[in-house]
Parts: C-alpha cells; sequence; structure tokens
C-alpha cells in the first residue's frame, strides 16, 4: 500500500507526521511526505519528500490573500498574532486552493492507496477525493478542528467544484493527539499517542549526563523568535539567574551572540533533541508549540508556557486547565515564578498524571493498522 502523507511547510505541521509515517513505513507500506517550500526538513527523518509548486510561498501567500481578497481577516490576523484561528484558516484555504492543481497533479502521479494530512492543509482531501481514497486528518494538539476544518472547506468550496467535486467531503478519520483529559468537551476522532521526532541527532555529552540540581529545558521554538526578538528569553535569564537550578536555551537557529555574558547557572545550545533533554530536566519553559508541550507532558515534568500568537495560546490555557503547568506573559517572569515551577507538587503530580495518560494512548503502529482497514 501506498501512504502518502501532506502538511503545511512547517516543522510544527510536519513533524507530528514522522511517528505515524515510520509506522506505516514500518508495516511494509510504502511513504511519502509531501509539502511547499519550506517543508524540506522533513526529508532528514529518512522519509521521501515530494514538492509541491516549487516557488510558492505559504506565509507570502496568505498576506496576499489577507491584502487583495479578505483584509477584515487580515487584520483580526495581525492584532491577535494568528491567534485568532477563525480569521487564520479561511486564509489558509486561499493558498491551499493556490496550490490545488499542483497538489492534484502530484497525487495523481504518486498514486496513493491512503492519504494523511495536517489540518490545515485540506488540498490534500481535495486530492484524495479526486483519486477515490481514503483521506485521514491528522490534527497536532489541542486545537479543535472541526469548526475550522468546516470554515477552511467552505472557502475552498469553489476550488474543489472545479475539480468536479460539489459535495465538500469529509475525512474518512481524523487522528487527535490531546491526551483524553486535555480534550476538553469535544471528543472527537481517534486518539494516538504523542510520540516526539524532533529530528535526528543525539543529546552534547554535557546534557546527557546527570544534572548536579534541577535543570529547566528553555525555547522559544521555531517561529516565535522570528517575530518578538530576544525579550522573553531576555527576561527568563535574568530571573533565572537568582534561582538554584540549571536553565539550558535550546535556540535553534537563533544566535544568542546579542545577550552577552550569560549567569553561570545558564547554557545557550543550538539544535538539540527537545524530548530526550527533558528526560533530564525537571521542568520545561517555552512558547506553546503543540509538540512542545505534548513532549513536557510525555516526560511527566511541569511546564511554563509564554504564548505569543497562533494556536499557542490554546496549548497555554490546556496546560494551565489541566495544572500541569502554568501560563504567563513576559511581564510576569521573575525568580518568584520560575522557583514556583520548580518546587509545586501539585504541577508535578498532575504532570505525571498525563504523562501515564499518554502511556495508555494508542501507539502510531496501532493507529496505522487501523487506518489500513480504510482501504478496500
Amino acid at each position: 500500500m501506498r501512504v502518502l502523507f501532506a502538511g503545511a511547510p512547517g516543522i510544527g505541521h510536519l513533524f507530528p507526521l514522522v511517528p505515524l509515517a515510520r509506522a506505516m513505513r514500518g508495516l511494509g507500506h510504502e511513504v511519502a511526505v509531501a509539502s511547499m517550500d519550506g517543508g524540506e526538513a522533513v526529508a532528514g527523518a529518512g522519509l521521501p519528500y515530494l514538492s509541491i509548486a516549487p516557488g510558492v510561498d505559504w506565509r507570502k501567500e496568505i498576506r496576499e490573500a489577507g491584502r487583495t481578497r479578505r483584509p477584515d481577516l487580515m487584520r483580526r490576523v495581525v492584532e491577535s498574532n494568528s491567534a485568532d484561528r477563525e480569521a487564520f484558516v479561511p486564509l489558509a484555504a486561499h493558498v491551499n486552493s493556490r496550490v490545488a492543481d499542483a497538489m492534484v497533479e502530484l497525487a495523481a502521479g504518486w498514486r496513493p492507496d491512503l492519504v494523511v494530512y495536517d489540518y490545515q492543509f485540506p488540498v490534500a482531501l481535495l486530492a484524495a477525493t479526486r483519486l477515490g481514497v481514503p483521506a485521514v486528518q491528522h490534527d497536532l494538539g489541542f486545537v479543535r478542528t472541526p469548526k475550522l476544518r468546516a470554515l477552511m472547506l467552505a472557502e475552498m468550496a469553489d476550488t474543489f467544484a472545479r475539480h468536479g467535486i460539489d459535495l465538500l467531503p469529509e475525512p474518512a478519520e481524523t487522528i487527535d493527539l490531546a491526551p483524553p483529559s486535555m480534550a476538553g468537551q469535544e471528543r472527537y476522532g481517534r486518539t494516538m499517542r504523542p510520540v516526539a521526532y524532533n529530528g535526528e541527532g543525539a543529546l552534547p555529552d554535557q546534557l546527557a549526563l546527570p544534572a548536579h540540581r534541577p535543570r529547566v529545558a528553555v525555547t522559544l521554538g521555531t517561529v516565535p523568535p522570528k517575530t518578538d526578538g530576544l525579550t522573553r528569553i531576555e527576561r527568563v535569564i535574568e530571573a533565572a539567574a537568582d534561582v538554584d537550578a540549571e536553565f539550558v536555551l535550546a535556540t535553534g537557529e537563533l544566535g544568542l551572540g546579542t545577550l552577552g555574558t550569560l549567569p553561570d547557572n545558564v547554557r545557550g545550545y543550538g539544535w538539540v533533541p527537545w524530548r530526550e533533554l527533558l528526560g533530564t530536566c525537571a521542568a520545561a519553559i517555552h512558547h506553546g508549540g503543540s509538540g512542545t508541550a505534548l513532549s513536557a507532558l510525555d516526560a511527566g515534568i511541569p511546564q511554563l508556557v509564554l504564548p505569543d500568537g497562533s494556536d499557542r495560546f490554546i496549548t497555554a490555557d490546556a496546560v494551565r486547565e489541566r495544572g500541569a503547568g502554568l501560563r504567563a506573559s513576559a511581564e510576569d517572569i521573575a525568580p518568584a515564578l520560575l522557583e514556583q515551577l520548580l518546587t509545586d507538587d501539585t504541577l508535578t503530580r498532575a504532570a505525571r498524571e498525563v504523562s501515564a495518560e499518554i502511556a495508555a494512548m494508542p501507539t502510531p503502529t496501532a493507529v496505522a493498522q487501523h487506518l489500513t482497514g480504510l482501504v478496500g
């Protein structure tokens, strides 16, 4: 069987697809991942990568759609830094429509028996429907997507019709990574254990060794640093200097040279495997990416979430409401807040409860076996 995975061109959209893709391949199926410019990093997972519509830029196209088609929505997106999801996803739908012909052509050439797609990339649902094969929507975390999917498909109705599909389709299945106790009132789909994929590579030797005092992992993810600079991480570093713990800055490609001399208990790194790092830590501080938060929950450690936009406020609220961590703004960051993160036993207890819950969720392999039954 051939299984085509597809998603928006970002690590936060494509890396969550990797565990299921690898599980499918482990069952003997042929897999590939398709995305637009910017999605090439997923090829590092050892999966064949197929490029859709080279030269079409996801973010530029969203801005153009907002400027020329829906300035009312773009205004809401800008004001909320994309946190207004009901404004953002219709603009993302326009990018999907922009690459519809290319996606249909790619799928027709590759001939998948099953399509699995990130919820922000329903052009893959269109391609699957054209081919007459089942499509599975793969959600990413804590965002409840049925209403958002309806908004996207309604915005794409003309595109579906242009491809001979007058009745907007529904996916054959939806995969939900949210632990059941954090899924809220709106339960749907088939749950799957969120297995972290953070790229290849091992922890640096210094981090693989046991820490002599509590260690805290700190990251701002792959997108926020490009939009808000170092404001929050500077505040974390300043507060960390007065806390008896070791702070590890996992900052990816973001240079730390502008920060000057770091306190003795703060160490800066580039890319490190986040989940492996968390296994050596007592707590985590991050921007609110769903995969980042799910990894901390899987590790059973409390987290401080500093959301700044997109779906990261939803993640922060889910963590706080479950009692597994704290939510704060940059202005709230102070030594006392970091001390609370490290010493509040109720946070640790809740985080460990969710970790046990995640361990009991169906594995990607179990879900892959189920999905093969969708193919006639």
